[in-house]
């Protein structure tokens, strides 16, 4: 399958956003809490205005159709004498029907290996600990670093793009954009879906 990554382009802003939409409309989602189903394509729009990188906002094309999009974000690490700026990342989004076929690992690879290229230090996000050690994330306990709450659990990793970049991280919290707050949007993704998807 020769999948083809590429930095988003604007005319591929709405492709993207309903590809997010699909991807994570899956059944149960409600039921699981959170503000419901889906929420994270009007992120994706969002964070292209806000805290999200262009540079890294990646699709990916089979057959001159997008079928996935992975996006970075500014985030950083505060300790009690410096700022340590970051990435994080997501939405990570695929069409079902190409899911399990090689498209999520591309995307995180090609998003790794520019992230390298533009010069970033490190990687740090929430997500499933039993499939991005693989990308060679490891749990950010490691580097000392917590959540804004103090908190560290395997789903919160960590990468050094600039070995040693973390070093100075210990005792560090860390702090994503504000568009992660879930709570804060209900009306906003509302009022998006209203607009360009009813």
């Amino acid at each position: 399958m020769g999948i083809l990554i590429r930095t988003e382009l604007e005319e591929d802003y709405h492709r993207v956003e309903e590809i997010t939409r699909i991807a994570f409309s899956y059944p149960g989602r409600i039921e699981q809490g959170g503000i419901g189903c889906p929420y994270e394509h009007w992120m994706v729009h969002e964070l292209r205005k806000r805290d999200g990188i262009l540079a890294l906002s990646l699709v990916a094309e089979l057959d001159n159709i997008v079928v996935g999009h992975i996006i970075c974000s500014k985030a950083e690490v505060r300790t009690i004498d410096r700022v340590i700026p970051v990435l994080n990342f997501g939405p990570i989004s695929v069409m079902p029907e190409y899911q399990r076929k090689g498209v999520g690992k591309a995307l995180m690879n090609s998003m790794i290996c520019k992230a390298k290229t533009l010069g970033f230090g490190a990687i740090l996000f929430f997500g499933r600990p039993e499939y991005y050690p693989q990308f060679g994330f490891k749990e950010a306990s490691l580097w000392g670093i917590t959540d804004l709450n103090g908190q560290n659990y395997p789903a919160f990793m960590g990468m050094e793009l600039i070995p040693g970049y973390l070093a100075c991280a210990n005792g560090g919290k860390y702090y994503e954009s504000s568009i992660y707050d879930d709570d804060l949007n209900r009306e906003k993704v509302k009022a998006f879906d209203d607009l360009y998807f009813a």
